[in-house]
């Protein structure tokens, strides 16, 4: 079968533009799991190899993450972690909490019984990929629960705001932290039952008092981990 060589170039194309990405996700999440910290320097060679990319995808996700506020550049010497606070965590969480609390009001107007039981089979899943300490599987389960009530929303503007916001926050290590598990298990349950029911106003805050409490046991983890050495960065 002959390929278009336009549209192979084309996948070829986004392949290399998301490679920046996949860099500064990385990175991003070494930051917010504590193993580099404000002040650090960040190697390149280190990176690269980790993420399987040459330097030219590491310099351009250092220069989104640059961006973003994440890392520094220093001349001649490279990039280093950024300082931050809890409040740019709980400021994140917050933006992240506003949008996907009225996509969860809006979910619970338009939500059908088919994504119902979706939810529904999620939650099971959930149970015993916790019993079976399965992080990974947690970590999708998670994912693939929030999607499943922002597709609800029906509003696919206010969802790209909320994956503006998202992907400046950590993915893959939540199901590392117990008391963040024991929420999950615990809260999507309620919100399924307010989405079930149709109450937007439950669903709506629900949902942002869910968020919320997901900065908090970030911001205990990261002290935990000695990310704050004193009481300046409140």
């Amino acid at each position: 079968m002959m390929v278009d060589a336009r549209a192979h170039g084309a996948r070829n194309a986004n392949r290399q533009q998301g490679l920046p990405e996949q860099v500064a996700s990385y990175v991003r999440e070494r930051i917010f799991s504590g193993e580099v910290k404000p002040g650090e320097f960040l190697r390149m060679e280190p990176i690269c190899e980790a993420v399987g990319v040459s330097n030219t995808p590491v310099r351009e996700g250092m220069q989104l993450l640059r961006s973003e506020g994440f890392v520094q550049m220093v001349p001649r010497r490279g990039f280093i972690v950024a300082s931050f606070t809890r409040r740019d965590i709980r400021d994140l969480f917050w933006a992240q909490a506003q949008l996907a609390g009225e996509l969860a009001a809006r979910a619970a107007s338009n939500i059908s019984s088919e994504q119902l039981a979706r939810l529904d089979q999620i939650m099971a899943e959930n149970k015993e990929a916790v019993a079976a300490g399965d992080s990974q599987r947690v970590t999708d389960l998670g994912h693939e629960f929030h999607r499943q009530i922002n597709h609800a929303a029906d509003s696919h503007r206010l969802a790209l705001l909320l994956g503006s916001v998202v992907k400046h926050l950590p993915n893959r290590f939540y199901a590392t932290i117990e008391q963040q598990v024991d929420a999950t298990v615990n809260e999507h349950p309620q919100l399924v039952e307010a989405l079930r029911t149709r109450n937007t106003r439950a669903a709506r805050s629900m949902m942002k008092k869910h968020i919320a409490t997901t900065a908090d046991h970030l911001i205990a983890k990261l002290e935990e981990q000695g990310m704050w050495s004193d009481d300046t960065a409140k």
